[in-house]
Protein backbone atom coordinates (compact mmCIF):
# COMPACT_ATOMS: atom_id res chain seq x y z
CA UNK A 1 0.00 0.00 0.00
CA UNK A 2 2.83 2.40 0.84
CA UNK A 3 4.41 1.70 -2.55
CA UNK A 4 1.08 2.28 -4.32
CA UNK A 5 0.72 5.70 -2.68
CA UNK A 6 4.28 6.64 -3.63
CA UNK A 7 3.71 5.50 -7.22
CA UNK A 8 0.44 7.44 -7.40
CA UNK A 9 2.17 10.55 -6.04
CA UNK A 10 5.02 10.14 -8.54
CA UNK A 11 2.51 9.81 -11.40
CA UNK A 12 0.72 12.98 -10.29
CA UNK A 13 3.98 14.91 -10.07
CA UNK A 14 5.05 13.67 -13.50
CA UNK A 15 1.69 14.67 -14.98
CA UNK A 16 1.96 18.16 -13.49
CA UNK A 17 5.55 18.59 -14.63
CA UNK A 18 4.54 17.68 -18.19
CA UNK A 19 1.67 20.18 -18.06
CA UNK A 20 -0.96 17.48 -18.54
CA UNK A 21 -3.57 18.76 -16.14
CA UNK A 22 -6.57 16.62 -15.29
CA UNK A 23 -8.95 19.16 -16.81
CA UNK A 24 -7.79 20.73 -20.06
CA UNK A 25 -10.46 23.44 -19.94
CA UNK A 26 -9.67 26.40 -17.71
CA UNK A 27 -12.53 27.39 -15.42
CA UNK A 28 -13.40 30.81 -14.04
CA UNK A 29 -15.37 31.40 -10.85
CA UNK A 30 -17.03 34.49 -12.37
CA UNK A 31 -18.49 32.83 -15.44
CA UNK A 32 -17.89 31.05 -18.71
CA UNK A 33 -17.65 31.72 -22.43
CA UNK A 34 -20.91 31.61 -24.38
CA UNK A 35 -22.06 31.81 -27.97
CA UNK A 36 -23.24 35.14 -29.38
CA UNK A 37 -26.69 33.56 -29.94
CA UNK A 38 -27.05 33.19 -26.15
CA UNK A 39 -26.44 36.90 -25.47
CA UNK A 40 -29.27 38.92 -23.97
CA UNK A 41 -27.56 42.19 -24.91
CA UNK A 42 -24.48 43.67 -26.57
CA UNK A 43 -22.05 46.24 -25.21
CA UNK A 44 -19.64 48.04 -27.52
CA UNK A 45 -16.21 48.76 -26.06
CA UNK A 46 -13.98 51.12 -28.06
CA UNK A 47 -10.24 50.67 -27.64
CA UNK A 48 -8.13 53.75 -28.23
CA UNK A 49 -4.43 53.95 -27.63
CA UNK A 50 -4.29 53.32 -23.87
CA UNK A 51 -8.03 53.86 -23.31
CA UNK A 52 -11.28 51.93 -23.09
CA UNK A 53 -14.67 53.54 -23.60
CA UNK A 54 -16.73 52.99 -21.57
CA UNK A 55 -14.50 52.75 -18.48
CA UNK A 56 -17.19 50.89 -16.50
CA UNK A 57 -19.65 48.16 -17.41
CA UNK A 58 -22.53 47.00 -15.19
CA UNK A 59 -23.96 43.51 -15.60
CA UNK A 60 -26.50 41.37 -13.73
CA UNK A 61 -25.52 37.94 -12.41
CA UNK A 62 -26.78 35.27 -14.82
CA UNK A 63 -26.67 37.63 -17.79
CA UNK A 64 -24.93 36.66 -21.04
CA UNK A 65 -23.34 39.69 -22.69
CA UNK A 66 -21.82 40.00 -26.15
CA UNK A 67 -18.89 42.41 -25.89
CA UNK A 68 -18.14 44.03 -29.25
CA UNK A 69 -14.54 45.25 -29.17
CA UNK A 70 -13.59 47.97 -31.65
CA UNK A 71 -9.91 48.94 -31.86
CA UNK A 72 -9.74 52.54 -33.10
CA UNK A 73 -6.14 52.92 -31.96
CA UNK A 74 -2.87 52.47 -33.81
CA UNK A 75 -1.64 49.55 -31.66
CA UNK A 76 -2.62 45.96 -30.97
CA UNK A 77 -4.81 45.78 -27.86
CA UNK A 78 -6.25 43.07 -25.66
CA UNK A 79 -9.57 42.76 -23.87
CA UNK A 80 -9.15 40.44 -20.89
CA UNK A 81 -11.70 39.73 -18.14
CA UNK A 82 -10.41 38.96 -14.64
CA UNK A 83 -9.36 40.29 -11.28
CA UNK A 84 -6.16 42.23 -10.54
CA UNK A 85 -4.23 39.05 -9.65
CA UNK A 86 -5.24 37.34 -12.91
CA UNK A 87 -4.13 40.40 -14.87
CA UNK A 88 -0.75 40.47 -13.07
CA UNK A 89 -0.13 36.81 -14.02
CA UNK A 90 -1.29 37.36 -17.59
CA UNK A 91 0.96 40.40 -17.94
CA UNK A 92 3.96 38.11 -17.31
CA UNK A 93 2.79 35.77 -20.09
CA UNK A 94 2.35 38.71 -22.45
CA UNK A 95 5.83 39.97 -21.57
CA UNK A 96 7.26 36.55 -22.50
CA UNK A 97 5.38 36.74 -25.80
CA UNK A 98 6.81 40.19 -26.47
CA UNK A 99 10.36 39.16 -25.54
CA UNK A 100 10.11 36.14 -27.84
CA UNK A 101 9.23 38.36 -30.78
CA UNK A 102 5.75 36.85 -31.09
CA UNK A 103 3.90 39.93 -29.83
CA UNK A 104 4.47 42.90 -32.11
CA UNK A 105 3.15 46.48 -31.67
CA UNK A 106 0.37 45.97 -34.23
CA UNK A 107 -0.20 42.20 -34.25
CA UNK A 108 0.93 38.67 -33.47
CA UNK A 109 3.67 36.87 -35.36
CA UNK A 110 3.37 33.13 -35.94
CA UNK A 111 6.18 31.25 -34.20
CA UNK A 112 7.72 28.07 -35.53
CA UNK A 113 8.97 25.49 -33.06
CA UNK A 114 12.63 26.25 -33.79
CA UNK A 115 12.26 29.91 -32.88
CA UNK A 116 10.94 28.92 -29.46
CA UNK A 117 14.02 26.92 -28.48
CA UNK A 118 15.02 27.54 -24.88
CA UNK A 119 11.68 29.04 -23.92
CA UNK A 120 9.62 27.96 -20.95
CA UNK A 121 7.45 25.02 -22.07
CA UNK A 122 4.47 26.26 -20.05
CA UNK A 123 4.62 29.52 -21.97
CA UNK A 124 4.80 27.65 -25.28
CA UNK A 125 1.95 25.31 -24.45
CA UNK A 126 -0.39 27.90 -22.98
CA UNK A 127 0.58 31.55 -23.04
CA UNK A 128 2.30 31.54 -26.42
CA UNK A 129 -0.97 30.68 -28.13
CA UNK A 130 -2.99 33.49 -26.51
CA UNK A 131 -6.09 31.31 -26.49
CA UNK A 132 -7.64 31.98 -23.08
CA UNK A 133 -11.43 32.09 -23.42
CA UNK A 134 -11.66 35.26 -21.28
CA UNK A 135 -9.34 37.20 -23.57
CA UNK A 136 -9.15 38.45 -27.15
CA UNK A 137 -6.55 40.42 -29.10
CA UNK A 138 -7.78 43.10 -31.49
CA UNK A 139 -5.54 44.52 -34.21
CA UNK A 140 -5.70 48.23 -35.12
CA UNK A 141 -8.79 49.05 -37.17
CA UNK A 142 -10.39 45.65 -36.44
CA UNK A 143 -13.42 44.52 -34.46
CA UNK A 144 -13.70 41.33 -32.40
CA UNK A 145 -16.21 39.84 -29.98
CA UNK A 146 -16.19 38.11 -26.63
CA UNK A 147 -19.45 36.66 -25.32
CA UNK A 148 -19.56 35.72 -21.66
CA UNK A 149 -22.11 34.43 -19.15
CA UNK A 150 -21.50 36.07 -15.77
CA UNK A 151 -22.57 33.56 -13.15
CA UNK A 152 -22.23 35.45 -9.87
CA UNK A 153 -22.04 38.91 -8.35
CA UNK A 154 -18.46 40.13 -8.26
CA UNK A 155 -16.15 43.02 -9.12
CA UNK A 156 -13.83 42.45 -12.08
CA UNK A 157 -11.56 44.41 -14.34
CA UNK A 158 -11.33 44.39 -18.10
CA UNK A 159 -7.82 45.21 -19.17
CA UNK A 160 -5.23 45.27 -21.90
CA UNK A 161 -2.26 43.27 -20.62
CA UNK A 162 0.13 44.05 -23.47
CA UNK A 163 3.29 45.22 -21.68
CA UNK A 164 2.84 48.79 -20.43
CA UNK A 165 -0.79 49.20 -21.49
CA UNK A 166 -2.39 48.30 -18.12
CA UNK A 167 0.11 50.53 -16.34
CA UNK A 168 -0.73 53.39 -18.74
CA UNK A 169 -4.38 53.18 -17.63
CA UNK A 170 -5.88 50.74 -20.13
CA UNK A 171 -8.12 49.11 -17.52
CA UNK A 172 -11.81 49.41 -16.68
CA UNK A 173 -14.23 48.20 -14.00
CA UNK A 174 -16.84 45.51 -14.65
CA UNK A 175 -19.41 45.12 -11.87
CA UNK A 176 -21.67 42.07 -11.76
CA UNK A 177 -24.60 42.63 -9.38
CA UNK A 178 -27.41 40.38 -8.15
Amino acid sequence: MFLQKRLALAACLLTLSLGLEASPAQTYDFGRPASAAQATRSVEVVMGDMTFSPKTIDIKAGETVRLVLVNKGQLLHEFNLGDAQMHARHQQEMLQMQQSGMLMPTGMKAMDHGSMAGMDHGAMDHGMKHDDPNSVLVEPGKTAELTWTFTKATNLEFACNIPGHYQAGMVGKLTVSQ
